[in-house]
């Protein structure tokens, strides 16, 4: 099944990609375009030089698109190779089927031998598994000790905030925030040292900003509280505690196959680094889950699934309570469209999820959610999703106010319910993907 332009133009790692490449989506620039059964596309694009640039995709490939092409362009995928996404979902008139060029078998074998030959290494134990448990573990007690460390001063930096009064934060600046932050970053306590960043923003925020700094030094004083106690909490939640911290962890729930539909993609950066999230629902289960990727600041992360396919494989959870990360494991067929949606809620049950959500991970900012029936309606100066089925409605985040999104959301409604995924937390509702009512409409993206 070809994928439609949409889900084409969602893996452009940014909006001036998406506008070159949907120029190159016509046949005019290409020449010899084929595609194979096994998931390849490959083409020849007219460019400024003598030669044209060879390009070719591996649709099938595991972790969503892979892509090569002989242009210079350091973006992943460059425009050609959306161009030639976007020739290819147009159909067999524009991209026939037929035997790949020399060229791009090449390149095709060898991508996937390599891949053969990391499955072989993953199945046979990687050098990793081989290092010395002691080691590891006197490794594990040193920075446990350094996070410890950065845990008892950040307790004080809290108590003499309190001490003094939350007036004094507005007046030191976001400098005292950064120092802090830093010091949390040399114990090796990376989430401890992200909160604190938060912190230091918060008195820019506008009125009630003091509310808002009570409220996070709250939440931070617990997370502090609970890693000095942690041998005193439950296993799961000592483990969402560890997380909380920024302690790395692996993977080791059973694996859980299923037919995972792509419900969301969205990338978030900052000087560092580019995260991606990606939002699965499994088909048979019921279950909605987290896949994260990251890509070094500037470029894109190599995990892309646009919204609307879905892919039959196994995912592994991630230890902690209430936690939806998983890792993405086995795939037993490549990505394809579909037509499924998942199942959907009312507002007052969202609402309801979140808080049940909360008595696992008190700092868990928004739980996952698929809304059945609302209509985006204006209030006041702001935005909500009315049900259709209950007198209620959510508010939209602040964030979700300002994107494009709000009005793609607007124009598929008309007035009509729409079902909608997105994030519910203490701010409201991030809408990321809709679907119209009635059967037949396909998931559009919204982030």
């Amino acid at each position: 099944m070809r994928w439609t332009a949409d889900q084409v133009l969602a893996l452009a790692p940014d909006a001036a990609s998406r506008k070159a490449g949907s120029k190159l989506g016509a046949a005019g620039p290409w020449s010899e375009v084929g595609s194979s059964d096994d998931g390849t596309v490959w083409g020849l694009c007219k460019g400024s030089g003598s030669k044209p640039y060879q390009t070719v995709v591996d649709i099938a490939d595991a972790s969503g698109p892979a892509y090569k092409c002989s242009c210079p362009s350091r973006k992943f995928p460059c425009k050609h190779a959306l161009g030639l996404l976007l020739l290819w979902a147009g159909g067999d008139a524009a991209v026939p089927t037929g035997e790949a060029p020399a060229w791009a078998g090449q390149w095709l074998a060898g991508r996937r031998k390599r891949a053969e030959e990391k499955k072989a290494g993953d199945i046979s134990g990687s050098p990793s598994g081989a290092a010395d448990p002691e080691a590891a573990r006197r490794r594990a007690e040193r920075r446990a000790e350094r996070v410890t460390a950065g845990a008892v001063e950040l307790e004080q930096r809290l108590a003499d905030l309190l001490r003094a009064g939350l007036a004094t934060a507005e007046q030191s600046g976001y400098g005292l925030w950064e120092e802090t932050a830093a010091r949390m970053v040399d114990a090796q306590a990376q989430g401890l040292a992200g909160r604190v960043r938060e912190l230091g923003a918060i008195p820019s925020t506008g009125p009630g900003w003091p509310v808002r700094l009570l409220e996070e030094c709250a939440l931070l004083h617990l997370l502090g509280q609970g890693w000095l106690r942690r041998e005193r909490l439950p296993d799961a939640l000592a483990a969402t505690v560890r997380s909380r911290i920024g302690l790395p962890a692996s993977a080791d729930g059973p694996p859980v196959r299923d037919r995972w539909l792509v419900l969301a993609q969205y990338d978030t950066a900052d000087t560092r680094l580019t995260t991606r999230r990606i939002w699965l629902y499994g088909t048979d289960s019921h279950r909605t889950v987290l896949l994260l990727s990251y890509g070094a600041a500037g470029r894109a992360p190599e995990l892309a699934l646009p919204v609307g396919l879905a892919l039959e494989a196994e995912v592994s959870a991630y230890p902690g309570a209430g936690q939806l990360r998983v890792a993405l494991g086995e795939q037993f067929a490549p990505p394809a469209p579909t037509a499924i949606r998942p199942r959907g809620v009312t507002t007052s049950q969202a609402a309801a999820r979140y808080g049940d959500a909360l008595r696992d991970d008190p700092w868990l900012e928004s739980v996952p959610v698929t809304l059945g029936r609302v209509v985006p309606t204006p209030d006041g100066d702001s935005w909500q999703l009315a049900d259709a089925d209950e007198d209620a409605a959510l508010p939209l985040t602040p964030a979700a106010r300002s994107r494009p999104g709000l009005w793609r959301l607007v124009a598929l409604s008309g007035g009509a319910p729409v079902m909608v995924f997105g994030e519910c937390g203490h701010q409201g509702f991030t809408p990321l993907t809709a679907w119209p009512e009635g059967p037949g409409g396909g998931a559009i993206a919204l982030c």
